[in-house]
């Protein structure tokens, strides 16, 4: 039996197939979310094109609604702040489940990259839950109880989509009544995905230095 013989050269192109293939199965995690997020934000513009309803004709660029969006974030951040101190217990399984998955690869995102993740999946998923979801299934009912019904449905069908735990689901669907009450109050999409954007920024940076 011949045993293979393998010099410098053979081990430098050995090792650089082995760090393709790592490349290949762990790809940028920025990317990845860009990509995901502005995904759906696509989805939605092209859902609201079939239903003759495009979303993004339902925000306004107006600075009070900007104002609005961003001091509507406070109370969530609150929340959570209060919730990460005190450690409160659903609390906890939920940030040991992000400590496990979501620190280690948003770990290499500086500042700048973490902004560009929350913003994309703040209009993108608001796009898709609130100004599709939420207002399709509320004009399936005319009158007063369709809202309504929009609101629940659009934020069960958002904590199913973010069901990392029983208690995470349960989470970000109180986070999904907030928002989509948000958007039954000011009419102007841009208020809720203001306040998803800033609390996704502001709880990535602040879990990110609370878990590592």
């Amino acid at each position: 039996m011949t045993l293979p013989h393998y010099n410098g050269s053979s081990i430098n192109t050995i090792d650089a197939h082995a760090m393709n293939r790592n490349s290949l199965q762990a790809p940028d995690p920025f990317l990845a979310a860009i990509v995901f997020e502005g995904g759906l934000g696509l989805l939605a513009v092209g859902l609201g094109w079939v239903l003759g309803d495009p979303p993004a004709e339902r925000i306004e660029w107006t600075l009070d609604s900007a104002g609005s969006g961003i001091l509507a974030a406070l109370p969530l951040i609150a929340v959570m702040w209060v919730g990460v101190r005190t450690q409160w217990g659903p609390l906890r399984e939920i940030l040991q489940v992000l400590k496990n998955h979501a620190v280690p690869l948003l770990r290499e995102c500086g500042p700048w990259k973490l902004a560009g993740i929350a913003l994309f999946a703040g209009f993108g998923e608001e796009l898709l839950f609130r100004g599709v979801l939420q207002n399709w299934v509320a004009g399936l009912y005319p009158g007063d109880f369709g809202p309504y019904l929009g609101l629940i449905v659009a934020s069960v069908v958002f904590g199913m989509v973010h069901c990392l735990t029983a208690a995470y689901a349960v989470l970000a669907t109180m986070i999904g009544l907030y928002l989509g009450g948000l958007w039954i109050i000011f009419g102007n999409l841009l208020v809720p995905a203001l306040v998803h954007v800033v609390y996704d920024f502001w709880a990535m940076v602040y879990l990110m230095k609370k878990l590592a």
